[in-house]
């Protein structure tokens, strides 16, 4: 896994109007968490991260984060949050975490699935029940994906946490059981959109009853 590496100054002052001259600055407010140390407030270079976003292969990077305040410390971080904007899209606000790199790390895998199932072109639909699968394992060994080849999955086969193939290093925390994709048929889908109004109705219908039962008692 490559490290990327990043620049960060130092941040005096907080709140909301603190944020938004370092946005009109080109400069995104950010903050450094650390196990058993107090946060640090940062500001990092707009077009820097952006260019370091557009270059991620993962969502779960590592960064170099150089900081500079008199003299410059370095840091081995990843992406904790990031807040983004629902109309622009621009970077509101970033959390930075930093690793150990000697110490094993809890982390979300993305699920990618290859192929087209045998069982979808039978008529029946592909349901991808966990998108990601939670690891454990040190920072340099965090694998970008989990790539599970559905082709060969008729209606009513199914791929587990079992079937994946792990790098060394790489430990997976849910149960082995559990289901990972699996093919049903369309027949079992509408079933289950019928139970699913259903159940809606009859509580829409109980909660009717109650307000005619309280307004009974008035």
């Amino acid at each position: 896994m490559d490290i990327l590496d990043i620049k960060a100054n130092i941040r005096k002052t907080t709140g909301k109007g603190s944020s938004r001259v370092l946005r009109r600055d080109g400069r995104i407010p950010a903050i450094l968490y650390g196990v058993g140390k107090d946060p640090v407030m940062l500001s990092v270079e707009k077009l820097e991260f952006e260019a370091i976003m557009r270059n991620l292969s993962t969502g779960n990077a590592l960064l170099n984060l150089s900081i500079k305040n008199g003299k410059t410390t370095k840091q081995t971080v990843m992406i904790k949050e990031m807040q983004v904007h629902p109309v622009s899209l621009d970077y509101l606000h970033l959390d930075f975490y930093e690793v150990a790199m000697d110490q094993k790390i809890r982390v979300d895998v993305p699920v990618v699935t290859v192929g087209q199932p045998v069982g979808v072109e039978n008529g029946g639909i592909l349901q991808i029940v966990r998108r990601e699968i939670e690891v454990l394992c040190l920072p340099l060994n965090i694998p970008d994906s989990f790539e599970v080849d559905v082709t060969n999955l008729d209606i009513g086969d199914s791929l587990h946490v079992a079937d994946l193939r792990l790098d060394e290093g790489v430990e997976i925390l849910p149960e082995a059981n559990i289901t990972i994709v699996t093919v049903v048929s369309s027949k079992m889908e509408l079933e289950s959109v019928d139970e699913e109004v259903e159940e809606e109705t009859e509580e829409g219908a109980e909660g009717e009853e109650d307000e005619a039962d309280t307004g009974t008692e008035e």
